[in-house]
């Protein structure tokens, strides 16, 4: 006879029995919403799953088949804890990920009275990466791409011992755009450090699109170049080099330099200089979401065409908005599960 609520072992419910040391124990309430997200007709309404917050992430070990049907009989009626969206379901190394729908959210516990299978054990697996931060969804899809290419769902056990997933990892690609020196490239820098420590943001995989000052020089070739300031640490050889910073005497240069600093250049010697534009910004080819920086800017982020461009001296605040913004424009619907 099935158990009724009520009916339980003296264990309170399924997110006590054998859970992972440091794991959740909670159990899922799958709200429309996330069960579209899962389980929608379209690939765009099933990529990039994860969920919210790991507390309503529980880790079950069980004796039975890791099918529907089996985790149905076995969980339904089972109290879980009211924060439990979803269930880590392991049967030795075997790991599959579930919702549960609870009778209420109100009490402290309810009984479970709905279960569905969202990945089933032959797309699944669990890793165990204590270095993962497992609120972060790109570092869930890094580890993903890393260690679990091809499989649907990916369980990551992280940084203190916490559990959470991700479901048909698909990483929207950002390129950057920046010039270099310094090193390391700041705005590609900035933009990892960024997503490296967002909750809020979709996995996302920055791809650096990064050129060198004294690549664009050599492009053309004179007997003295202008630059906007020593911290640039370029030199050519062959050629003197001299800083706008510094306002040296004038002599027939070439400006490796940005708009603004042709408008300086005019500024100090009242006329504008050959140049080599380095502004990311102007640079071509490319499609998809782009992130770059331009000189002009100084206080605000500007956005569309699935672009956005941050000012020079961008704050990571500054960064952060612009990959939210880029991010709505590529991925408009997503949202943690």
């Amino acid at each position: 006879m099935r158990r009724q609520p009520g009916q339980h072992p003296s264990r309170r419910g399924a997110g006590a029995r054998d859970a992972a040391s440091g794991t959740s124990r909670r159990h899922v309430r799958p709200h429309a919403a996330v069960a579209a997200r899962v389980t929608g007709p379209t690939e765009s309404t099933r990529r990039n799953v994860v969920p919210g917050a790991y507390r309503g992430v529980a880790v079950a070990s069980v004796d039975c088949e890791l099918d529907e049907a089996s985790l149905r009989g076995y969980f339904i009626g089972l109290e879980a804890y009211r924060r439990t969206r979803f269930i880590v379901v392991r049967n030795g190394i075997r790991t599959a990920i579930v919702a549960a729908q609870k009778e209420s959210e109100d009490p402290l516990f309810s009984p479970i009275t709905a279960l569905q299978l969202l990945v089933a054990a032959a797309d699944c697996v669990y890793l165990d990466e204590p270095e993962v931060d497992t609120a972060i969804p790109t570092a869930l899809a890094q580890a993903a791409s890393t260690r679990a290419q091809g499989k649907r769902g990916v369980v990551v056990q992280g940084r203190y011992s916490h559990v959470n997933f991700i479901i048909d990892p698909d990483p929207l690609r950002i390129t950057v755009r920046e010039v270099v020196p310094p090193y390391p490239a700041k705005l590609v820098d900035q933009a990892r450090r960024v997503v490296d420590c967002a909750e809020h943001l979709p996995p996302i995989e920055l791809v650096p699109d990064v050129v060198e000052l004294g690549q664009l020089a050599r492009s053309r070739m004179t007997a003295s170049y202008l630059l906007p300031c020593r911290g640039g640490g370029v030199s050519i050889e062959g050629a003197s080099t001299d800083y706008l910073d510094e306002h040296p005497d004038p002599r027939p240069w070439t400006l490796i330099g940005c708009e603004r600093s042709q408008q300086i250049h005019e500024w100090f010697y009242g006329n504008r200089a050959e140049q080599v534009d380095i502004c990311p910004r102007k640079r071509t080819g490319g499609t998809g979401a782009l992130l770059a920086k331009c000189c002009l800017l100084e206080t605000h982020i500007e956005a569309g065409d699935g672009r956005v461009v941050v000012p020079w001296g961008a704050s990571l605040a500054q960064i952060s908005e612009a990959l939210t913004t880029v991010a709505e424009q590529w991925e408009p619907t997503w949202a943690p599960a």
